[in-house]
Formats: structure tokens, C-alpha cells, sequence
């Protein structure tokens, strides 16, 4: 089953543990648990929480609003958001070691009653529909196949008039993936459209086109902040999800951008009012 295998690359157990026993490693027993010092590991995407920081802006949260972020990780770009826009977040994940984490941390960074994880695939959101404001992804549909229904389920649970971020990577004209990359070991996890294809796909599903090209007009590396070679192990990075494949798989990530086997689009939907 395509979710199984999504779910078995990126899970492993103590996830959390690890992120906090680093941060208190690095700088105190006692050094608050804040986004911003938890913000090199729990944003697990291109450019970190730079990159989460953009998507924000696009979207353009409201005081109050409620938004879900599909594909929320361990809840990096969920907290970050709901601090910084003083909104409410529920993040849905495929990956239980995800969910797991993502409660631990938003629990210790003083978010719970803020920011919620819920175990669930993104074909079926585990939510009523028209509960929220906002919707946004990063860096998930690479993960789907059937990108029909991921579209129709984010229009599902918008509002009328809600709008939708949505970021990741397409297909390019070079060919083939090398692997592995952060989303998947081999093939059989990747499922990359081309930029045509997903526009075609969300207008089927019934939105609006806002705006829609790649993020910054060239293809864009989705490469997470990695500690250098021979770093302190208190180091915070994205080693804490990837393990001991991160440094072959952001080589491979940015072999595929420089040969454009890979582009990063952006885009922002809006459901009809």
C-alpha cells in the first residue's frame, strides 16, 4: 500500500525526545522551548522556516482564524504559524511517529491549546467539511499519488471564500530522479506531476487560480538545513528525521535541481464564495 511505505520512510520512534535533548544540550537544562529555538529541526522542507515564513505571507492568516496544514510533520510550520499569527492550527499527518512528536513538542513549546495533531491521510481528511479559514502544504503532494483527491479533500474542508497555500516539487524536463531524496528512499514514493498537471488538478477540484508559478522563477532546491561535516552532535537539523541518509539524500536534491529533474512550484487557491 502506497500510505504504508510513505509512512515507513519517514517514521522512526523518539523523535521529539531527541529534538529536546539537543536543544537542552545546546543551550541549557532550562532554555525555553520556543519556535524559534526549535525552528532548525521542525520544519521539514526546502529552507527551513525561511520557507515556512514565505508560504505564511501568501496565505495571510487572520487574528482568530482557524487554519489546517496538510501534511503538518512534527508540527514545525503549525506552531511557528499559530505564535506568529495568533490563529489556531490543526495539523493532520500519515506518519504516527509525526503525530507523536508533534504533540510532545507543541505540549513543551506551550501550544496546546493552539496547535492540534491529528493522525490521518491527506485522501481523507480526518475533519468535517467547510471547518476552516485556511488550508496550506508544503512539500507533501510529492508524496501522492492521487493528487485529484487530495485537491478535492482541501477544497472539502475549506470555508466558501477560504484560501489554500500550496508549495512543493513538480517533475522537470531532465529525466528521472536520482534517489534517495528527503520524500522517498526509491520511485515507489515518489509521485511527482508536472506543474501542468497539478494547475489541471485544482481546477478540477474546483478552485480558483489566485496565483500560481514557480516560487521564485527558477527551480529551487526543497534542501533543509543540514549541520556541516563534523559538527557537535547537540547540532539541531533535520538529522533528527532523516537519520544517517540525510547527507546522500540533499546531495541527490541538489543534483536534481541543478539537472532540472525537479521544479518547486507555488500557488495560492482561493474556494469559491
Amino acid at each position: 500500500m502506497i500510505e504504508t511505505g510513505v509512512a515507513q520512510h519517514y517514521g522512526s520512534d523518539g523523535i521529539a525526545e531527541r529534538v529536546l535533548a539537543a536543544l537542552r544540550a545546546a543551550s541549557g537544562a532550562d532554555a525555553p522551548v520556543t519556535v524559534e529555538a526549535l525552528a532548525p529541526a521542525d520544519h521539514f522542507h526546502g529552507r527551513g522556516v525561511l520557507a515556512t515564513a514565505e508560504l505564511a505571507t501568501l496565505l495571510d492568516p487572520q487574528p482568530g482564524e482557524h487554519l489546517i496544514d496538510i501534511g503538518s510533520g512534527i508540527g514545525g510550520p503549525a506552531r511557528w504559524i499559530a505564535a506568529k499569527y495568533d490563529v489556531q492550527v490543526t495539523g493532520v499527518d500519515l506518519t504516527p511517529e509525526f503525530c507523536a512528536a508533534a504533540r510532545t513538542l507543541t505540549a513543551a513549546a506551550g501550544l496546546a491549546d493552539r496547535v492540534r495533531s491529528l493522525d490521518g491521510s491527506a485522501l481523507a481528511l480526518p475533519v468535517p467539511d467547510a471547518t476552516f479559514d485556511r488550508a496550506y502544504s508544503h512539500n507533501v503532494m510529492m508524496n501522492i499519488a492521487d493528487k485529484a483527491q487530495f485537491f478535492r479533500e482541501a477544497f472539502r474542508v475549506l470555508r466558501p471564500g477560504g484560501v489554500f497555500a500550496l508549495a512543493g516539487a513538480c517533475s522537470g524536463p531532465g529525466g528521472d530522479l536520482h534517489f534517495p531524496v528527503p520524500w522517498a528512499t526509491t520511485a515507489a514514493e515518489s509521485f511527482l506531476a508536472t506543474p501542468e498537471e497539478v494547475r489541471d488538478a485544482l481546477v478540477a477540484a474546483g478552485f480558483e487560480i489566485v496565483s500560481f508559478g514557480r516560487s521564485d522563477g527558477r527551480p529551487q532546491p526543497a534542501v533543509p538545513r543540514v549541520p556541516p561535516e563534523g559538527a557537535s552532535t547537540i547540532t539541531l537539523g533535520i538529522q533528527f528525521i532523516l537519520g544517517d541518509r540525510v547527507r546522500e539524500m540533499m546531495a541527490n536534491t541538489a543534483r536534481n535541481v541543478a539537472e532540472e529533474r525537479t521544479t518547486t512550484i507555488e500557488a495560492l487557491l482561493r474556494k469559491p464564495a
